[in-house]
């Protein structure tokens, strides 16, 4: 099963997010743009793994001891690719989630796990293989973005498939931040 660890948003944040991903993308004449349901912020792209291998993944999740903390957006930025670039809504820096991220990658790493060994880049995905058509101004928009804070109480165990041609999201174990 293809897994990740991520942190989810509440409905309201969902609501103003994709608000904003609705407006970059009128400005876009081509690209795939993240459904509403499967926004999110990444912490571990786990990949391909065992089902046999839960267990070791909940286990470095339990283990993990930082305390609910609140994140505020902060731009709207993109990832140059040559079929289209990666547009994505930034953060502002927060110690709090550098550590949790740091920490969940040293216990899954305790646990055999392969994972990527680039910086961490939190970010929020809006829309891939993106071509930007003429008057799109991302000062515009990332000052509407300002004010909209993310609580983070908890980080998710994700599984992603494709069902029918459909992608799904199933939360398939969570873990409380203190």
């Amino acid at each position: 099963m293809r897994l990740f660890i991520a942190i989810n948003f509440d409905e309201e944040t969902k609501d103003k997010i994709h608000k904003i991903s609705d407006k970059v993308k009128k400005f876009a004449d081509k690209g795939k743009f993240v459904s509403k349901e499967h926004m999110h912020i990444t912490l571990e792209f786990l990949g391909e793994v065992d089902e046999s291998k839960l267990d070791s993944i909940k286990h470095a999740m339990n283990k993990v001891k930082e305390e609910g903390f609140t994140l505020e957006l902060s731009d709207i930025g993109h990832f140059k690719r040559r079929e289209g670039n990666i547009y994505w809504i930034g953060l502002k820096e927060n110690r709090s989630l550098i550590n949790l991220q740091a920490e969940l990658h040293r216990y899954l790493l305790e646990q055999g796990f392969t994972l990527e060994n680039r910086p961490y880049k939190p970010h929020l995905t809006l829309g891939r293989r993106v071509v930007m058509g003429d008057g799109f101004n991302s000062e515009i928009i990332s000052n509407q973005i300002k004010n909209i804070k993310i609580i983070v109480d908890r980080i998710d165990l994700m599984k992603s498939e494709n069902i029918k041609g459909r992608l799904i999201y199933t939360n398939i174990y969570s873990k409380a931040l203190d």
